[in-house]
């Protein structure tokens, strides 16, 4: 059967005290919204709708940049969990397939757990995904008679008996897909909200003879974000998930909570992550790579056997081949380094290719902007590039060629050649003395003028 997700996405959320909508608060280097969107393309969707209302665009946006196939429609006010499906109904005009509800800022549904919804559906028009949680005043109570959902009672609407039933209700909801929109013209928002709940669907479907039922998940997977409060919960909650599924997967992690990870970090097993290293999105490091304390990396590829930091930065576009060393206080962006490279200390490599086994000294940069435009420099293979060396893109440094510390390259450089672009040396005997004389003169007199 295929899948339709209509992800609720409308809220402006107002307890973020916040001009960004509630969904594009970031957990992990990524959008609520965007979680949520994750967990449900495990279920190969055919369509993906998103609702949203407050800073429409803005999550327009967003949801497009994940997957330009996703429709985004406008919920111009908002009503309630059914009137915000109703908002959906044209983008799933004429698709008979079941549609899975999920909300935007609920980001940690797991996949296996929405597989499990799609199991039970069978012959129920309706799969509801519960928890258990003793304390919660706030949820929905599921009232089930054996495996069989029999309502959805909203705790402000519910008597003492029903509000006493632990099983509650996370709004996550698989329906068939061809009677879903039958199924909310059928309710009405006559309740203590006023508004239309996608609840009641569960009991307009019974009158119709239909079947519901619900199934359980771990209450972690249903946390939602209503405040910055709630969004430093989830951060912590995703980190350490995350954090134990890569020692699960065979990775060092020597001090796992100092290390922070983002929603898409790879890391293959035997690599060994040091205290204090900060991963943002798009990074993928290969086995066997060591990243040393206090580095920083998005947007970057370590290979196999790699070496990085410690006080390291690679930026967006920064690919380091097989057995590649990057040392401290070394920043690298959009830049490819060739297997076996060295760039050890004090560096900036930007807009660069390195050949293999080239060696780049101490205090290198890479001067690859004139101000308006970027520039490309090229280091050859086998090259020696000397110390506080400025090479001025965009220029070509050959096979097995040499800078002398100190340079400033602004021409290309010959496969082994040596290049030297520095002032001449000239020393005068006795003028430090005399230079010194003249300026402590120069003090003493201007103390006095002040005194």
């Amino acid at each position: 059967m295929s899948i339709a997700l209509v992800i609720l996405a409308a809220g402006k959320g107002t307890r973020m005290n916040s001009d960004l909508p509630k969904v594009l608060h970031e957990i992990a280097g990524a959008p609520l919204l965007i979680h949520a969107m994750k967990s449900g393309d495990s279920l190969q969707p055919e369509k993906t709708v998103v609702v949203a209302g407050h800073g429409f665009e803005a999550v327009k946006a967003a949801a497009e940049g994940w997957d330009e196939a996703a429709q985004v429609v406008l919920q111009e006010e908002q009503k309630g969990t059914g009137h915000a499906v109703m908002a959906a109904r044209d983008s799933l005009q004429g698709f008979d397939g079941d549609v899975m509800v999920l909300y935007g800022d609920t980001p940690f549904v797991q996949p296996d757990t929405l597989e499990r919804m799609v199991d039970a559906r069978g012959d129920n028009a309706i799969v509801v995904l519960g928890f258990t949680d003793s304390t919660s005043e706030k949820y929905g109570r599921l009232v089930m008679d054996g495996d069989q959902l029999t309502a959805i009672t909203e705790y402000k609407d519910a008597d003492d008996a029903t509000r006493a039933i632990d099983f509650m209700n996370s709004g996550v909801m698989l329906v068939k897909g061809d009677i879903l929109f039958d199924l909310l013209d059928a309710t009405d928002s006559e309740n203590a909200s006023g508004e239309y709940y996608l609840t009641d669907i569960v009991e307009v479907a019974r009158n119709k003879g239909l079947t519901a039922t619900a199934i359980s998940c771990d209450v972690s997977e249903t946390m939602g974000v209503n405040s910055r409060v709630h969004l430093a919960e989830a951060e912590a909650a995703f980190q350490t998930r995350a954090r134990i599924t890569l020692m699960e997967d065979g990775v060092t992690l020597v001090d796992p909570s100092s290390v922070f990870l983002a929603h898409d970090t790879v890391i293959g097993r035997d690599t060994v992550i040091e205290p204090n290293v900060f991963f943002g999105p798009e990074v993928t490091v290969e086995s066997g790579a060591t990243i040393r304390a206090f580095s920083h990396l998005e947007g970057a590829h370590v290979s196999r056997g790699g070496v990085v930091g410690p006080y390291a930065r690679l930026r967006p576009g920064a690919e380091l081949a097989e057995d590649v060393r990057i040392g401290n206080f070394v920043e690298v962006k959009n830049a490819q380094i060739d297997e076996g490279a060295k760039v050890n200390h004090l560096s900036y490599v930007g807009d660069a290719s390195i050949g293999e086994k080239s060696n780049i000294g101490a205090g290198t940069i890479t001067c690859n902007y004139d101000g308006v435009m970027k520039h490309k420099t090229t280091i050859g293979k086998n090259a020696f590039i000397g110390s506080n060396t400025m090479l001025v893109a965009p220029v070509t440094i050959g096979d097995e060629a040499m800078t002398a510390s100190g340079s400033v390259i602004t021409k290309n450089v010959g496969d082994g050649a040596l290049a030297l672009a520095r002032a001449q040396q000239i020393e005068k005997p006795g003028m430090a003395r005399k230079l010194f004389e003249m300026l402590r003169a120069k003090k003493a007199k201007l103390s006095k003028d002040k005194s």
